[in-house]
């Protein structure tokens, strides 16, 4: 029987692992070269914010039942929290499937809130005067819209 030295094997034995190596790596650069480019969805353009012609004043009035509803809270006043619900009722009716408008007119209700908010922490004299006076410019803009462009 013939004896084969281990020692000549070495080198085949490199040459072999080093190709199983090479063609591993190449078979997995393949594979990544084929991930690597996330699939391609198709990109959503949002719909455009519809424009109405009495945004502006709408935007106002939101802001108006904010600040009103901020000081008949804190003056304790009667129906204090009726004035929320009219605004959920306002952005029911006027933004139903249109999530900007209906994001415009909720930040102009958290301004007038806040901005009342930020002044007054007791209920005094001149914030029962403010509270009149805006829920009289709430009125006379909700008959200008409704007398306006109303059905």
């Amino acid at each position: 029987m013939a004896r084969v030295s281990t020692i000549s094997m070495i080198p085949v034995r490199r040459v072999f692992l080093s190709l199983v190596v090479c063609a591993g790596s190449a078979m997995a650069a393949v594979a990544w070269a084929q991930d690597k480019a996330p699939p391609v969805e198709p990109e959503t353009i949002p719909a455009a914010p519809a424009i109405v012609p009495y945004d502006d004043k709408l935007l106002r009035l939101a802001e108006v039942i904010g600040s009103v509803h901020y000081l008949r809270t804190l003056c304790k006043a009667p129906g204090g929290s009726e004035w929320r619900s009219d605004m959920q009722r306002l952005l029911d009716s006027e933004t139903k499937d249109e999530p900007q408008r209906k994001e415009k007119l909720t930040a102009a209700f958290n301004h007038g809130y806040r901005a009342f908010a930020s002044v007054y922490t007791d209920c005094t004299p001149s914030a029962i005067v403010a509270e009149e006076r805006y829920r009289n410019e709430g009125a006379t803009l909700a008959t200008e819209i409704t007398s306006r462009f109303g059905n």
